[in-house]
């Protein structure tokens, strides 16, 4: 039996953050919370793909900075929405 690699490891990591994508936030006790909890596992799966699957680990720390920026960036324009959307 192999000994399962990295992009098996973070399979198996994006599986587990979506289904907490859909259990968690109807747990928490406040909306808000609930779309922090959303937005914060948004990241984390992005930030995992970009580094396994589209193999930015082993690319300069600029690269890897700038698409975790980029992550980072979408992630407030959705916060920013959802907060608006929340006060109309």
């Amino acid at each position: 039996m192999r000994m399962p690699d990295r992009l098996d490891n973070t399979w198996i990591v994006l599986i587990g953050l979506a289904l907490a994508t859909i259990l968690l936030p109807p747990l928490m006790p406040r909306p808000w919370l609930g779309n922090a909890v959303l937005l914060a596992l948004a990241v984390i799966k992005g930030r995992r793909i970009a580094l396994d699957f589209m193999d930015l680990r082993a690319v300069p720390a600029l690269w890897r900075g700038l698409v975790s920026a980029w992550i980072v960036i979408l992630l407030l324009f959705a916060w920013l929405a959802s907060a608006i959307a929340a006060l109309i």
